[in-house]
């Protein structure tokens, strides 16, 4: 399967998953709120530069919002993350090239550690300006606070149970010229 389709079926799974699945099930808590459609924006391949990055993160988030109806708040969100991820990605990855020849991020490619610094920085970052945008307007700096902690939380154990569960089979990246 190529890489471009692989991506698609991603895309179309994430957001499928996002709006019929964790949007249905009943909220266990007001501060909870699992999201893991932004996976797809972490998992593309590092080859993917920064403004087509920043075009697939804003419409990644911009379908979100048309299914659930939010004006704009998940495309700012993702547009933000995929901004951010190369240079995340930069500072985490090894400099030489013999030690580091994969496509994509994964516990495989970077190693557990790296790999979990890079998923909780920008699950982070998207949760807080996600709920800072829809706070905006009402709430106290408190739930603020306890709703991030507890949407990225949830996300956290989301994305490593899916990265235990269904371990991703990776390509090399090949020097074929």
């Amino acid at each position: 399967m190529s890489e471009a389709v692989k991506n698609i079926f991603r895309f179309i799974l994430f957001i499928l998953l996002q709006v019929y699945v964790l949007n249905k099930v009943p909220h266990l808590h007001r501060f909870i709120t699992p999201y893991l459609y932004f996976l797809f924006i972490i998992w593309l391949p590092f080859s993917v530069s920064r403004q087509w990055l920043m075009l697939i993160g804003f419409i990644t988030g911009l379908t979100l919002d048309y299914f659930i109806m939010t004006p704009g708040l998940h495309a700012a969100a993702c547009t933000l993350i995929a901004y951010v991820r190369p240079f995340l990605i930069n500072i985490l990855t090894p400099k030489d090239s013999s030690e580091f020849n994969y496509r994509e991020p994964s516990p495989a490619a970077m190693r557990w550690a790296p790999y979990a610094v890079y998923v909780f920085v920008l699950t982070s970052l998207h949760h807080t300006y996600l709920v800072l945008l829809e706070w905006m307007s009402f709430g106290t700096f408190t739930g603020f606070i306890i709703k991030v902690i507890a949407t990225t939380a949830i996300s956290l154990l989301l994305i490593f149970t899916i990265e235990l569960l269904f371990p991703r089979k990776l390509k090399f990246k090949t020097n074929v010229a």
